[in-house]
């Protein structure tokens, strides 16, 4: 049974209002963030579930060597675009994160904007985390960026919805299930006498529960940040931004 995420019609729907302009320009500072709070200064970058490519091209004109991963083949057709349209040489792949590994490869993994978590067998995660570990070079820095169960728990509204410039009314309700490990979605996008809807659901971390993840991974050392200023996590952090080394 296919899993939500491979249905592409979600992103093609979705691209505009979850990839708008404000979070291209916002990419090259993130990374400048990114690179100061990780230490990496060179070599190669994997960006896993890379979406439409905004931090791969940001990576790569700061002079890094990048590798895009997606499984969306609409996400990666705009990253290619993205990427030639700024004159960047990105190496985009198609392949599920499960199954990406490239051993001792890369100084610097990334996975951005809650991209990790998305699969109904949890233990996957571990193993996804497996691969990440074996593809990078010794003392390689692995950073996980998501919404922390604790930030969530503290400002869940089960229905909330957003006005677009363009006139489109995007609900958002939330439902939270399976002893708090999870949070399902819904999504409504309504453009003028049309509604479409959008299920989809993903595992939800404790800053304490993703630290253990990645040391079970075989990670040497994990340092928790409430955002890529690297401030620290707490239920008021906007962001768990888990940063670990390989040994």
């Amino acid at each position: 049974m296919a899993e939500w995420f491979e249905n592409e019609s979600f992103w093609r729907e979705m691209y505009p209002y979850m990839f708008d302009k404000q979070a291209f320009a916002a990419a090259d500072e993130q990374v400048r963030k990114i690179l100061k709070l990780t230490g990496v200064r060179r070599g190669a970058v994997l960006d896993l579930c890379c979406g439409p490519g905004r931090h791969s091209v940001a990576l790569t004109k700061r002079g890094f060597q990048v590798a895009g991963v997606d499984r969306t083949r609409f996400l990666l057709n705009k990253a290619r675009r993205h990427a030639q349209s700024a004159r960047a040489r990105v190496e985009f792949v198609r392949s599920d994160m499960r199954d990406f590994v490239r051993p001792d490869t890369y100084r610097l993994a990334l996975s951005l904007f809650t991209s990790f978590g998305y699969f109904d067998d949890k233990d996957e995660d571990c193993h996804v985390l497996r691969n990440v570990f074996a593809s990078l070079k010794p003392g390689g820095v692995c950073l996980i960026d998501v919404m922390g169960k604790e930030r969530i728990a503290k400002i869940l509204q089960p229905t909330h919805s957003t006005r677009h410039p363009d006139g489109t009314l995007l609900v958002h309700m939330h439902e939270i299930f399976d002893d708090w490990t999870r949070i399902r979605n819904e999504w409504i996008l309504i453009k003028g006498n049309r509604a479409k809807r959008f299920k989809f659901h993903h595992t939800l971390y404790s800053g304490q529960e993703l630290k253990n993840l990645m040391l079970g991974a075989g990670f040497a050392e994990v340092k928790l940040f409430g955002d890529f200023d690297g401030h620290p996590y707490g239920p008021d952090a906007p962001r768990l931004v888990a940063v670990a080394r390989k040994g």
